[in-house]
């Protein structure tokens, strides 16, 4: 780019017209799409052996292939970011925030696809990794990516949106979400109730490691939480995933163990509603959607982790009852549940072949006798954070399930029933990582506001809040890609690597506000007495259950190698 033509773009994007600002970004866009389908070509030709990708090839060359998930996520937020914008423009509600927001966003995450991507703190990949040339990265370096790169992420712009910001401190986002009436006026709701029963007990829940009171899951399904997705003949309110982003998102603002009570109820329902039978259908689903039956997800064993073809817990059929022998870990909820979605093994057939899930009912406990049931026992798992609903591992000694609580009713169905529910699982936990980063957010924004240093507000230093508008930045973005997948899904559409991008960027993303939310508390931040201390916790778990962020890049990166994406 020419000194001449780059003194021009610094005259400013932020006086450029919604239709020049949008043109920008698109041809960006367009830009970075054509740099990422160079990169797949050529990862493709590396990874291939015999004209077929091939998986020992991959696992040598993890860094690359893994690389190749992030740079299709950081291509996919940065054409949301536009869509964002474009959609706000013709509604007339592009403002000076939502253009900020944008504008730093695609300025930044463009820099970073040309200089180097993070996939953790200490891992970097870089365009030549792909086996990308200079030559070839010039070239989609175009000046519309120039221009966005130069005038997007600057300190100027930072200051701008961090005052905004400042301005509107108890705005329920900052920015537009971009989403309707109905979904703004159930965040509202949820907002409302998480600032009046969670926000002022969280904390102490927390600390003293203690069940989120049962008045509180009871306000939770007076309020359809249990029930959202559930079909309305069913008892349930029959609303999208796109609801569901936004009701997981406000809770977890509050708490993410109150986010996450949603969570067990999700995946049951739409586990029994994608593979359930008739009867089972109408036995569960309406006391699932009351709050009547509390559920949990117990499939993770001991030694097996994310491999579940290794699973080895074994249900033997004897009459009319299964009698399930083995040990699971890790197991959210327990104690309380009503009914276990259990993953089992029914036949001695090897892999995923002679999986099955059974519903198994089960009286609830307490910390006294956490498993009043004949053939379970367990114990509890201490954990950093992700409390309030508190952690087991279980063992079962012919523990009995009858026949008739086989999902589906037929063996060998388990693990693609339970791959059915996978795209919703991630979509939901990367509308909690929103949550949990908002909530670094709001408590370093209003740390920075009413901390006074050398005789000024901390938010008054430009490196806390630089903090702050990235903070609200990278929060955007987030939230863009995750209601791209909610709405895919809504829509009917396979969206199994759209849920994996937004959990996988999420999931950074709520670690690093918690990380920022911290430092910008100081010492402070590192006192128990302080909530932002419980949010770097919570943050923490997010890149690890639902599928761990190297899975989650593994599993995104072999189905685009495979070429069978939308």
């Amino acid at each position: 780019m020419s000194g001449a033509a780059q003194s021009s773009a610094l005259a400013g994007v932020a006086e450029k017209s919604d239709k020049a600002f949008l043109a920008l970004g698109q041809a960006a866009t367009a830009s970075v799409e054509a740099l990422y389908s160079d990169a797949l070509g050529l990862m493709r030709a590396s990874l291939s052996e015999n004209g077929k990708i091939s998986a020992a090839r991959i696992e040598k060359e993890q860094h690359a292939a893994h690389g190749l998930a992030w740079l299709a996520t950081y291509v996919g937020a940065i054409r949301e970011m536009v869509a964002y914008a474009v959609r706000l423009s013709e509604q007339g509600q592009l403002g000076e925030m939502e253009r900020l927001l944008t504008l730093i966003g695609l300025g930044e995450y463009l820099a970073q696809v040309f200089g180097g991507m993070a996939m953790s703190q200490g891992e970097i990949i870089r365009l030549a990794d792909f086996g990308l040339s200079a030559a070839n990265c010039q070239k989609r370096r175009i000046e519309a990516v120039e221009t966005l790169i130069a005038t997007g992420n600057t300190a100027a712009n930072r200051a701008r949106l961090a005052e905004l910001i400042h301005q509107n401190s108890s705005a329920a986002t900052f920015g537009l979400s971009g989403l309707d009436e109905t979904m703004e006026a159930i965040r509202a709701e949820m907002r409302k109730f998480s600032l009046a029963e969670v926000v002022p007990h969280a904390h102490e829940w927390h600390l003293k490691n203690e069940y989120i009171p049962l008045g509180v899951v009871s306000g939770l399904a007076e309020l359809g939480v249990f029930g959202l997705t559930i079909p309305e003949e069913f008892g349930g309110m029959g609303l999208g995933k796109t609801a569901m982003c936004v009701v997981s998102e406000e809770l977890s603002r509050g708490y993410i163990g109150v986010g996450s009570l949603g969570t067990r109820s999700e995946i049951a329902a739409e586990l029994i509603i994608c593979g359930g039978t008739d009867a089972q259908k109408a036995h569960f689903l309406p006391k699932i959607a009351t709050g009547e039956i509390l559920p949990t997800a117990v499939f993770t064993e001991p030694n097996t982790g994310s491999d579940l073809a290794s699973l080895r817990t074994k249900a033997v059929l004897e009459g009319d009852v299964y009698k399930v022998s083995g040990n699971k870990t890790w197991i959210t909820h327990p104690v309380r549940a009503d009914v276990m979605t259990l993953l089992v093994r029914t036949n001695a057939n090897p892999g995923y072949r002679g999986l099955s899930m059974l519903l198994a009912q089960k009286p609830r406990g307490t910390d006294a006798e956490p498993f009043p049931a004949t053939g379970m026992s367990g114990g509890e798992i201490e954990v950093l954070g992700y409390r309030g609903m508190k952690e087991y591992e279980i063992a079962f000694d012919n523990f009995e399930v009858p026949a008739g609580n086989l999902l589906g009713g037929v063996e060998g169905q388990g693990f693609k029933q339970l791959m059915q529910t996978f795209e919703s699982a991630r979509i939901q936990t990367a509308a909690r990582a929103v949550g949990v980063a908002q909530c670094a957010l709001d408590l370093a924004l209003r740390y920075a506001s009413e901390r006074i240093q050398f005789g000024k507000a901390l938010i008054a230093f430009p490196r806390v809040s630089d903090k702050i508008a990235m903070m609200a930045v990278e929060i955007h973005i987030s939230r863009q890609i995750t209601y791209f997948a909610a709405r895919a899904k809504d829509e009917e559409k396979r969206c199994d690597i759209e849920a994996g991008m937004a959990k996988l960027l999420g999931a950074r993303v709520a670690w690093a506000c918690a990380d920022n939310a911290l430092q910008i508390h100081g010492g402070n931040g590192f006192a128990l007495e302080y909530p932002v201390s419980r949010v770097l916790c919570d943050a923490r778990i997010l890149n690890i259950f639902e599928g761990a962020a190297e899975i989650q890049a593994q599993v995104i990166a072999r189905r685009l190698l495979d070429g069978d994406a939308n």
